[in-house]
């Protein structure tokens, strides 16, 4: 049985929608390294349609050379969550149709590895909902935007335990937090 892992760029106030803003601060080596350990525990990705319309052009075309998350990106399963695409482009695509919370359990299920989540605001949040997400992996970095999509859907109650934390040069927070017994 799989795990949902989800990565996310987070501002102090929770927002994770396009987060160009993190390029503003330098890129923290040991935060790669993080990153790498995540996508290295997990042997598929899981998407929404935006974030897979946005990595897949962004994504197919690099090396690992140039990056050394490519290999993964690429040659991984990816599982992609939408009511409106059909066809895909990308290497070891998959549609897996509208949101459904039973399917995205019986996916957990049926997979061997860990599935990779990141970016993909509206399904994290309906997956945050429905309680199937394993680990939370937040990268936070010291702004506040006031607008944008917050991680945490209003009226959606969860609750975590800080697993593990590290903090960088650069300002940024990794916190790594699983559901809360109980």
């Amino acid at each position: 049985m799989g795990r949902i892992i989800v990565h996310e760029f987070s501002t102090l106030d929770a927002r994770i929608e396009e987060p160009r803003w993190s390029m503003s601060y330098p890129f923290d080596p040991r935060m790669g390294n993080a990153i790498g350990a995540i996508m290295g525990s997990c042997t598929a990705l899981l998407l929404g349609r935006i974030t897979y319309e946005m990595f897949a052009p962004a994504w197919s075309k690099r090396t690992a050379e140039q990056d050394p998350g490519a290999p993964f990106m690429n040659e991984s399963k990816k599982y992609v969550v939408s009511s409106t695409l059909r066809t895909a482009d990308w290497n070891n695509s998959e549609f897996i149709g509208p949101y459904d919370a039973q399917a995205i359990q019986k996916l957990k299920d049926q997979e061997k590895g860990n599935l990779y989540v990141s970016g993909s605001v509206t399904l994290v949040q309906a997956m945050l909902a429905d309680g199937l997400i394993d680990e939370l992996h937040l990268f936070q970095y010291p702004l506040a935007l006031g607008t944008g999509k917050k991680l945490f859907a209003e009226g959606i109650e969860s609750k975590f335990a800080l697993d593990a934390s590290q903090t960088y040069s650069n300002g940024v927070v990794y916190l790594v937090y699983k559901p809360a017994a109980g």
